[in-house]
């Protein structure tokens, strides 16, 4: 089911990164995987395929057009589940790659811990043929799959925008032209008034971190600035000015009133969604069909803008997840492999093909040439939805490092998230332990 697969895995990826707590950090992973893969031939041969739901029923829908191209190459996709995934590759890479299928779908968050934990695990597509295209993603893209510049450990297929989904009627309501909102400051003042003028809140979060997502608010104000809770050398900035003046923003929010309370998680979100108790969801690209989905009578009641920037002047794009295609390190057909990614992910008419089946947003900057993209949308009040989140895409956005201590990091921020929020605590006080805190867990020093 599509809005499940949504659930677990695009929510910040953050879901998936728990479990990673007794998945990835409880193998040993210390040394090469002992994977013995071979190219093959990349025309030839026999390859599974490992995804979820809506983009393993899409992979499935493509297979007789790339047959038509390559008819002795026979593809299985296999639809594992989501979260279910995570721990089958992790227990495949632990097993030196014995299981695994030759094509692995793998989101932002836990890319580089099997990178950094199992090495080998992955297969290199650079020597298969991936450099070629190493223009053709978005900005930021390449770098999350190439680190180093040298070694390509996957593919980009989705790049989801942070997006500004708001009730026009609500900012009508107040008064509040949301056109001319620049900073978060000056959405804070203007959630005062829609307060006072309509009874909705501003924003809702999971105050007491229920779920593993919660801290997607605090994840998408430091991917404004450009930061993230580590940095590309993979010190810890959890405690950053960045990363304080977003808590700082959460807190004066929640302080004013203007923050419900999620806890629960999903299902807080989707009854906050139908009683109208928001005015604003901060949600990445993704989320404007689950919108539709959700409350179809509020056609033309909602809109879509990038978010403000955190600092005036600042940016109003990034890029705030992702999900790849990856070969085994272990495949016996590493290049008839590479030859279904390539097909699936370099050739516009496959990810359009995608997107209209699915939504799912390309990576891919040469798909968003066609029409799909640019059409107006009824719901959206006329909007060209794909063309705000193009503009994002199209910014300059700097590639964000998960590492392999993403859900350590994860959990650390939304305990001193819920401080903050359930007891007003000092934004830089618990950040600063937080910081401290993973510095221990991990061994990994704090930027300061």
């Amino acid at each position: 089911m599509e809005l499940e697969r949504r659930r677990v895995l695009r929510m910040g990826g953050a879901i998936a990164a728990g479990a990673g707590l007794t998945g990835l950090t409880a193998c040993s992973g210390t040394g090469d995987t002992g994977a013995s893969g071979a190219a093959g031939p990349k025309d030839k041969g026999r390859i599974a395929v490992w995804s979820w739901q809506g983009p393993a029923a899409e992979m499935k829908s493509l297979v007789p057009e790339f047959n038509k191209k390559y008819p002795e190459i026979e593809v299985t996709v296999e639809d594992i589940g989501n979260p279910a995934i995570w721990d089958k590759i992790t227990t495949g890479l632990a097993a030196g790659g014995q299981g695994l299928a030759d094509v692995l779908h793998i989101g932002v968050d836990y890319l580089p811990g099997y990178v950094e934990k199992f090495p080998g695990g992955l297969a290199d597509l650079g020597p298969l043929g991936a450099n070629a295209h190493r223009d053709s993603f978005a900005p930021g893209m390449w770098q999350t799959v190439s680190p180093d510049g040298k070694r390509v450990n996957a593919l980009p297929w989705e790049a989801n925008s942070a997006g500004f989904y708001y009730r026009a009627d609500l900012f009508e309501k107040a008064g509040v032209d949301v056109g001319a909102l620049q900073t978060w400051e000056e959405t804070i003042e203007a959630g005062k008034e829609i307060k006072s003028k309509t009874g909705a809140h501003l924003l809702g979060i999971d105050k007491p971190a229920s779920q593993a997502d919660a801290a997607n608010f605090f994840q998408m104000l430091l991917q404004l600035q450009g930061t993230f809770y580590f940095n590309l050398a993979g010190d810890i900035t959890l405690d950053s000015p960045e990363a304080v003046k977003a808590m700082t923003l959460i807190k004066t929010m929640n302080d004013a009133g203007l923050v419900s309370d999620l806890a629960g998680g999903w299902n807080a979100l989707m009854s906050s969604l139908k009683e109208g108790t928001a005015a604003v969801l901060p949600m990445p690209t993704w989320f404007g069909g689950i919108i539709e989905e959700q409350v179809p009578g509020e056609a033309g009641k909602w809109k879509v803008r990038l978010p403000p920037a955190v600092r005036r002047g600042g940016s109003t794009a990034a890029t705030v997840n992702s999900t790849h295609l990856a070969v085994a390190g272990s495949s016996k057909q590493q290049a008839a492999a590479w030859t279904f990614i390539e097909f699936v992910l370099t050739r516009p008419a496959s990810q359009v093909q995608i997107y209209r089946g699915k939504g799912i947003a390309p990576a891919l900057m040469k798909a968003y040439d066609d029409a799909v993209f640019h059409e107006p949308s009824a719901f959206f009040g006329g909007q060209k939805k794909g063309e705000v989140f193009l503009e994002a895409l199209k910014a300059p956005s700097p590639a964000f490092n998960y590492t392999a201590d993403y859900a350590r990091a994860l959990k650390l921020v939304t305990d001193a998230q819920s401080k903050v929020l359930l007891a007003g605590a000092d934004p830089a006080k618990v950040l600063k332990e937080a910081a401290d805190q993973l510095s221990r867990q991990t061994g990994r020093k704090v930027s300061r």
